[in-house]
């Protein structure tokens, strides 16, 4: 029996772990559940897995978690979250956690030698390199729980001899496609996404098609590869997760039901597939699968994320971080939509690439970034 733990329990990613998880009991026992504010959400995953350890945010939910459950370790604050995220008492941690977040936590994980399912795109636009260097030398096993990353990885199994041509990244378009971008654009319009269901940042995200400019940046590290040799291609229908062209011509696809419940079981259980109850595809209903190319000039933030991989990866934290700070700013409607890309691009334009070298250098840049953007927009919390 596998031991998991979930950074990021309470969110869409950690909701279908657990469902992944409550459906085969015989093979998977939660040990550890990190959580942010949602004490609620918890209190009722912790009375169905009982884990052996938890973290909230506020001390005060920490108090009460404890007076509830007098056995289970509770962790809160800062300094909680480097104690809970240094345990080793796991088999497969599960990185969920929304934004920059979730570097510290997997950096931890990672440098453990634990085997971390990668869910959570901020990791690896942020720590790149360090990451994927840390997992190297602790031989660490970084799988992805990405529909379209885990698709790619699938594709490559019994490739390793077969050099890769080309990786063709899939993206639904979101819910703009087909519809002009303009200022009236309303948050509650950019979180209508027409084929998955995530949490709100994510949905921001892929309106903009940010979300596919940070796939991207987390192609090139998984998989080796250099940007010249990703390709978004837009796939409405979101059957085809991802394609692989190799040196002779050939092109792999994954095909699959839109669940995330599917690459996030293939990661805990990896490399066997799980039976599930999710209804499988009827290819003579789809009939017909379509591709077309993004508009770069229409979608600008897929275009930054392409322009940062080439100016560095100082240039990659500056693109996360601005971009965490102006969605949040959208969905408080402080900013217009199309602000977003404006914005992360004026901070792209000012900022002169740096050399990071720690996790701690990462996150300082990242915070100066933010602080940066919000005197920018005038957005203060």
């Amino acid at each position: 029996m596998k031991k998991i733990a979930i950074f990021g329990s309470t969110g869409s990613i950690g909701e279908s772990t657990l469902q992944v998880i409550r459906e085969n009991p015989k093979l998977f026992k939660v040990i550890t559940l990190v959580a942010g504010k949602n004490i609620e959400k918890l209190i009722q995953q912790i009375e169905e897995f009982k884990p052996k350890n938890v973290y909230i945010t506020a001390k005060e939910d920490a108090i009460k978690l404890k007076h509830k459950y007098p056995n289970l370790n509770v962790y809160n604050g800062e300094k909680g979250m480097e104690e809970i995220s240094k345990l080793t008492d796991f088999d497969i941690g599960v990185s969920a956690l929304v934004g920059i977040a979730g570097l510290k936590p997997t950096y931890e994980m990672i440098k453990n030698g634990k085997t971390v399912a990668l869910a959570n795109k901020e990791v690896l636009v942020a720590g790149g390199k360090l990451i994927m260097d840390t997992a190297k030398k602790n031989q660490a096993t970084l799988l992805t729980v990405d529909s379209e990353h885990s698709a790619i990885m699938q594709c490559l199994q019994g490739e390793k001899q077969n050099k890769i041509n080309k990786i063709l990244l899939t993206a639904s378009g979101g819910p703009f496609w087909n519809q002009e971008i303009t200022d009236e654009i309303t948050k509650e319009q950019a979180l209508n996404h027409p084929t998955w269901k995530m949490g709100p940042k994510v949905t921001i995200d892929s309106s903009t098609m940010m979300n596919k400019g940070f796939e991207v940046i987390e192609a090139k590290w998984l998989f080796d590869v250099d940007p010249d040799q990703i390709q978004v291609v837009v796939h409405r229908k979101s059957i085809v997760h991802s394609m692989v062209q190799f040196q002779d011509g050939t092109i792999m696809a994954n095909l699959g039901p839109k669940s995330m419940q599917i690459p996030i079981a293939y990661a805990l259980n990896y490399p066997n597939r799980l039976e599930n109850a999710i209804e499988k595809i009827d290819l003579f209903k789809i009939a017909q699968l379509t591709f077309e190319k993004p508009n770069l000039e229409k979608f600008p933030c897929l275009k930054l994320a392409f322009e940062s991989i080439k100016k560095g990866h100082s240039h990659q934290v500056v693109l996360n971080a601005a971009n965490e700070i102006l969605v949040e700013a959208f969905l408080k409607e402080r900013i217009t939509y199309t602000q977003i890309p404006k914005k992360i691009k004026e901070m792209l334009d000012t900022h002169h690439s740096i050399t990071l070298n720690t996790v701690d250098e990462i996150l300082a840049l990242d915070a100066k970034v933010k602080e940066e953007t919000k005197a920018l927009i005038g957005f203060f919390n």
